[in-house]
């Protein structure tokens, strides 16, 4: 399967697609570190061209990506809790340095992460769960763990035909202020498709200088937020977490279920993170990363909403879940 991989991420890479996997950028020499390649059970790298020979050499698949190809890449920061000082009160949310939003507002972009100590995992399950067309460069001390998380992510089973999920159309005019409302709507699990124009698929339309939405409002994006979650509803949205505030959920379905992609940016390991879905679904179980499957806890359907905890999930969880008819 690995072969397969490299394979497609290779092919992606040339000609522009968004990759399956990241990949992970290795410059250094092969007879320094294969050895640590090896160990951490990377079948796939890239690297720059004048190393691919030797790479392939040792049993690495080696993508070539010039130092040039690597910068011309939007760099993406770590993800993560950032530490903002001049943010620090006894009540604030932690402000989270998440890209997802990123992502959704450019699908056809590719991307860089300088990932360090510590974030490489959670940035390759970030890229994977968006599906980012990202290039992961990282520290040795962090390569076995993304090893485990690519593994991982390549191990789980494919969906098909999924779409994300959305409670709202939103009509993004490309300004930065945009950009920071987008970025504050999905570290708050609130599920919204980006608009070119207002769609009559949603109830709720966000438009930039239509009534309500004026555009001197996106001079505070959080407000612009809250308003927004305040004309959704709470008792309308798909999607809540319960429990905290560093958890983000990718949501995609089919007419079979849905799937959501957990990621933890808090850095710790979460125990009973509570999950309600709108809809019926059959009891499933979880895929966490180190930990393997997992039941679900508590699991009921009341209200046309399904609930379930996870008992413990440390960087990222995958849940599908099948809809009852």
């Amino acid at each position: 399967m690995t072969g397969l991989l490299a394979l497609i991420a290779l092919a992606s890479l040339q000609a522009g697609p968004r990759l399956p996997l990241p990949c992970v950028f290795w410059s250094r020499a092969v007879d320094e570190t294969l050895a640590v390649v090896k160990d951490a059970q990377i079948a796939s790298l890239c690297v720059p061209p004048e190393l691919v020979a030797g790479w392939r050499a040792a049993g690495v698949d080696a993508v070539p990506l010039s130092a040039a190809d690597l910068a011309a890449r939007t760099a993406l920061p770590a993800p993560g809790i950032e530490h903002r000082p001049d943010l620090v009160s006894a009540t604030r949310s932690p402000w989270l340095a998440a890209n997802g939003w990123r992502f959704l507002r450019h699908p056809e972009g590719q991307y860089r992460y300088n990932a360090g100590p510590g974030a490489a995992a959670l940035a390759a399950a970030e890229a994977f769960a968006y599906g980012g067309n990202a290039v992961l460069s990282l520290d040795s001390p962090d390569l076995a763990e993304v090893g485990r998380m690519l593994s991982f992510l390549g191990e789980l089973p494919a969906t098909d035909g999924h779409a994300p999920l959305a409670d709202f159309g939103l009509v993004d005019d490309g300004s930065d202020e945009m950009g920071e409302v987008t970025n504050l709507l999905v570290r708050r699990n609130l599920l919204f498709e980006l608009l070119k124009n207002p769609s009559s698929r949603y109830r709720i339309n966000v438009v930039p200088g239509a009534k309500g939405y004026s555009p001197a409002d996106l001079a505070d994006p959080s407000e612009f937020a809250l308003r927004i979650r305040h004309q959704l509803t709470d008792a309308a949205r798909t999607l809540r977490i319960f429990g905290t505030e560093v958890v983000i959920c990718r949501a995609t379905s089919n007419p079979n279920g849905v799937r959501l992609h957990l990621l933890n940016y808090g850095g710790r390991e979460i125990q009973g993170l509570r999950v309600r879905i709108r809809g019926k679904y059959r009891e499933g179980d979880a895929q966490v990363f180190g930990s393997g499957h997992s039941r679900l806890d508590a699991f009921v359907v009341t209200g046309g909403a399904s609930e379930f905890s996870i008992p413990r999930m440390t960087t990222y969880a995958v849940i599908d879940l099948t809809r009852v008819r």
